[in-house]
């Protein structure tokens, strides 16, 4: 070994059990249950499963794959195509495995990414034979200091009978310090999580497990895949503009101040950019207590807009990731990355009062959002943790455009074809066009708003027609329910939810 990598293993005995990534694959045999590390490309290990992929070229196998969010380096598309995983949770977005799961070749479980913790620490999900963790050293009490996510590494580690550690090389070691790793004791044997601000800490700086459990360790040398997300277009920043309208209006009315409250934005490129537009607002001291940082996160962080971002994932764009790695020193002070089902607890999110932002596939007329599956079959990536944050927040804000496909659909439908979350728990719905407060209205009253100021106007009179014709039918909610899915059967149908002049007449 060379002197870097002792440095990295402070634990003697430990570097006794440095070994190849194929090696360590080569423990692994079908059926097992593995533990990997990753959220949202990642932290995610980059080594072991790419000798596993290889490994069942020759002798094919079947292992169940549970991480903390998706994977970068490609390891979901090796894995799809190598047909190597019978079960995979909590959440992915790779377009090879999406292909594989909606053709009922692998096993998908969509979970809440808070409750993954809670059905590992059970029992319910059965052991993990193998905890596959991505750190930047491990110190001499064997504890394991993540790269730049934590997800669900650290109880991967803790509840698993082995642990194989990839020493990142290329992770800057002024990862170390930035964690705190804290979890609760057994359901209905804990106290409350003692998180009352988003600037405190109140675990370990790393993951602590017995040194006898890891099994062995691998080096790797290779950067975090960089973000997929799209900058901020024309669209985004309009709706941009109107979020920061609703935000002004909620100051007004005597309900924030303009440091806010603490902000969740989700993955994904709407989010990211209208997170983004308050670069150039009034709004200032704010704080973050999210799953994810974005590039919008530390374009804020340059602008002296926040001063303090607790997490689970650090997620950037390439030309972002090397200005922020590149210069971590001038970020550190101002981070702190948690275990996900603590960045995602709903106790910790109802106490600390968020504003949390994340992307709809499409809503209805009433307030229900579909985030994860297409025309209501096709699962795309996951709930991923917005259904932790819709539930509890203070604000519970869906983002989208108000149409997709070149304006052949409309993401505001007469009924949602899969509901994640229904209209009890969302507060704000936003599109280019406007927004519409939702909270405190009954069903009859959040229909007006939605249809007037979030959907595109080639939907607007098809819209207003289907309702009116609901109307008649009455109820609390009226629908028509042979017509309800009818856009996303024309859709099928035709290519697109715009349907004949005569049929969206207003009556």
């Amino acid at each position: 070994m060379t002197n870097i990598q002792l440095d990295r293993i402070e634990n003697e005995a430990l570097r006794n059990r440095v070994v190849t990534p194929e090696e360590a694959a080569s423990w692994i045999g079908d059926g097992m249950t593995l533990g990997l590390s990753g959220f949202t490309r990642a932290g995610d290990v980059k080594a072991v499963p790419f000798a596993l992929v290889e490994r069942a070229k020759e002798n094919g196998f079947k292992v169940n794959v549970f991480t903390g969010a998706s994977l970068g380096s490609d390891v979901d598309t090796l894995f799809a195509e190598a047909g190597i995983v019978n079960k995979r949770l909590p959440f992915q977005a790779d377009p090879t495995m999406r292909k594989s799961i909606n053709a009922g070749d692998m096993f998908f479980v969509d979970q809440h990414l808070s409750h993954t913790a809670e059905l590992v620490r059970s029992g319910v999900m059965g052991p993990i034979d193998f905890a596959i963790v991505e750190a930047v050293a491990v110190k001499e009490d064997g504890t394991i200091i993540p790269t730049t996510s934590v997800g669900n590494s650290s109880l991967f580690a803790t509840h698993a009978k082995n642990i194989i550690v990839e020493i990142n090389l290329a992770q800057t070691p002024l990862l170390e310090g930035i964690h705190d790793i804290y979890e609760p004791d057994k359901q209905g044997a804990r106290g409350p999580i003692p998180i009352e601000k988003a600037g405190d800490r109140i675990g370990a700086q790393g993951i602590k497990v017995d040194p006898e459990l890891i099994r062995g360790i691998v080096f790797t040398e290779q950067a975090d895949s960089p973000s997929t997300i799209v900058q901020p277009d024309e669209e985004t920043k309009i709706m941009a503009d109107h979020l920061l309208d609703f935000l002004r209006k909620e100051i007004e009315l005597g309900r924030l101040d303009e440091t806010l409250a603490p902000l969740q934005s989700g993955i994904g490129s709407v989010a990211n950019a209208v997170l983004h537009g308050m670069i150039d607002s009034e709004f200032k001291n704010l704080e973050v207590y999210s799953e994810v940082l974005q590039d919008a996160v530390f374009d804020l962080i340059d602008a002296g807009k926040i001063d303090l971002a607790s997490c689970c994932s650090i997620t950037l764009s390439d030309e972002k990731m090397k200005k922020v790695f590149g210069n971590f020193e001038q970020y550190r002070d101002k981070l702190i990355m948690r275990p996900q089902e603590l960045s995602n607890h709903p106790e910790v999110i109802r106490r600390l009062g968020l504003i949390s932002i994340n992307t709809a596939l499409e809503f209805d007329i009433y307030g229900n959002v579909n985030s994860t599956h297409v025309s209501g079959t096709k699962m795309m990536n996951g709930i991923g943790g917005s259904g932790d944050f819709a539930r509890n927040a203070r604000l519970a804000i869906f983002v989208t455009k108000s149409v997709a496909k070149g304006g052949n659909i409309s993401s505001i439908v007469p009924f949602v074809s899969h509901v994640d979350h229904t209209e009890h728990d969302v507060d704000v719905v936003v599109t280019e066009q406007g927004y519409a407060d939702l909270r405190g209205l009954a069903p009859r009253e959040r229909v007006p708003l939605i249809i007037e100021n979030c959907v595109h106007p080639d939907y607007k009179k098809q819209l207003w027609a289907y309702y009116q014709e609901a109307l008649e039918r009455g109820g609390q909610t009226p629908h028509i329910l042979e017509k309800a899915f009818s856009w996303h059967q024309h859709l099928a149908e035709h290519g697109t939810m715009k349907m004949n002049k005569e049929t969206v007449e207003v009556k």
